[in-house]
């Protein structure tokens, strides 16, 4: 694992749990202060635990229970703490989560982190490449489908996604659509004073302005799995997805297949 402080405070955590059977992997890019995705590192593994004993094992089920569960107790906290420390109720955590378990790698995103995977693949002269192969969607306002999902959700707000600063924003404020935490943009209660006025809508709203739920994929492990890099949007404005894998491929470290659980994260 890598983090690169690009602010006076960490805002970022990331996480690696592993056992004989199953692999847990999580990066939270936090945003507006370090509380939400501290949070997040603290109690979304500790759900997908509980309800995963609860039920029939893992599934996307689960892990979206987890993130909604996790996004709750978190607005709870926000709540007990809003008369003394308001401006929690505008600190939030893109969430980028995977588990391997039994086969399959499961993929949870709510935010504009990316996972991408490193698969050898056979080429024309009979050698071997490793190419990248993106897992995860994102939810990003400057992506056309994020801002049309957006305008379906919310038909009767014409200013639910606008560009600002030559940025599509979500009501002009933030760029990601999903994520944990933001109580300013998910309960109408904590849109208001003594929150600073440059988070603060002019109207208020009945349901949530953004999402927590993760957009989930699962994909089954192959022998040509080679690796999976995990990382927020500050490693992927720089280098593309091949470019990342390549630099991985190329590295000393001899990564191996990931059906063997012999993983690099990044």
């Amino acid at each position: 694992m890598a983090v690169i402080q690009a602010n006076n405070l960490l805002e970022d955590q990331s996480q690696l749990e592993s056992g004989p059977l199953s692999t847990f992997v999580g990066v939270y890019d936090g945003h507006g202060g370090p509380e939400a995705a501290r949070f997040v590192n603290e109690r979304l593994f500790e759900n997908i635990k509980k309800f995963t004993s609860e039920g029939r094992g893992m599934s996307s089920d689960v892990i979206t229970k987890a993130f909604l569960t996790t996004d709750e107790e978190f607005l709870g906290l926000v709540k007990s703490q809003w008369l003394n420390k308001p401006q929690i109720a505008s600190v939030g955590a893109c969430c980028l989560v995977g588990v391997v378990c039994s086969g399959l790698l499961y993929i949870a995103n709510a935010g504009d982190s990316r996972v991408v995977l490193g698969r050898i693949e056979k080429t024309t002269k009979q050698q071997e490449e490793v190419k990248a192969v993106q897992l995860s969607s994102e939810h990003n306002a400057s992506m056309e489908s994020v801002r049309e999902e957006l305008r379906q959700l919310h038909p009767d707000d014409p200013q639910i996604v606008v560009p600002k600063h030559n940025v599509w924003r979500v009501k002009g404020i933030i760029q990601v659509s999903r994520s944990l935490g933001d109580a300013y943009l998910k309960r109408a209660e904590f849109n208001r004073e003594p929150l600073l006025a440059k988070f603060r809508l002019s109207q208020s709203f009945e349901k949530p302005i953004l999402l927590a739920e993760p957009t989930i994929e699962v994909h089954k492990l192959t022998p040509e799995d080679q690796f999976l890099i995990f990382a927020s949007d500050g490693l992927w404005e720089h280098l593309t997805n091949q470019e990342a894998v390549d630099i991985v491929h190329n590295s000393h470290r001899n990564v191996g297949s990931l059906t063997k659980h012999r993983m690099c994260f990044v």
